[in-house]
C-alpha cells in the first residue's frame, strides 16, 4: 500500500485527485498508476484502469490471474469491474468510498456471485493516510486552493 500512497502522492502533484494504484504478482510490482483523469482529458484515466493496462503489458497478457491491486480508495463501479474481467486474485484498498465505491459500499462488484469471477477484498489498510490525502485535496479544492 506505500508503492499506492505514492502514486497518490504523483496524482496530488498533478492537481488530481489522489488516488494511486499498484498491481503486484509475487514480490513484485508489475503495474503503477495514479489518476490522471485531468491531465490525459479522459474520465477513463482512473489509477486502477492505468495499473491494470501497465500490469498486462507488462506480462504480455490480457489476464492478470494471481496477481494483486493496491489502491489507495475504493474502487469505482468502472474500476472494480476491470477488476473482474483483469481476473485479479485479489483487491485491497485504502479507504472506504460512500458516495462511489463499488467493493462494498454501494455494491460490491468484485464479489457478485453472478460474474463469472470473483475477487477477494481487504479493506481498511492504512485507512487514515489514504483518507488523509483526499480529505485534504477536496478541503483545498472547496477552498479555492487548486
Amino acid at each position: 500500500m506505500e508503492a499506492a500512497l505514492k502514486e497518490a502522492e504523483l496524482a496530488l502533484e498533478e492537481r488530481e485527485v489522489p488516488v494511486g494504484a499498484v498491481v503486484v504478482l509475487g514480490d513484485r510490482i508489475i503495474g503503477r498508476g495514479h489518476n490522471q483523469v485531468e491531465g490525459l482529458r479522459d474520465p477513463t484515466a482512473h489509477a486502477e484502469i492505468i495499473a491494470i493496462g501497465a500490469a498486462a503489458r507488462s506480462l504480455g497478457v490480457p489476464r492478470l490471474t494471481g496477481a494483486s491491486i493496491y489502491t489507495t480508495m475504493e474502487p469505482c463501479p468502472m474500476c472494480a469491474g476491470a477488476i473482474v474481467h483483469a481476473r485479479l486474485s485479489r483487491l485491497v484498498f485504502g479507504c472506504a468510498d460512500e458516495k462511489g465505491g463499488y467493493c462494498g459500499s454501494l455494491g460490491n462488484i468484485p464479489d457478485d456471485p453472478r460474474l463469472n469471477h470473483r475477487v477477494a477484498i481487504t479493506s481498511g489498510v492504512m485507512k487514515s493516510e489514504c483518507g488523509a490525502l483526499l480529505t485534504d485535496f477536496f478541503a483545498n479544492l472547496r477552498a479555492g486552493n487548486r
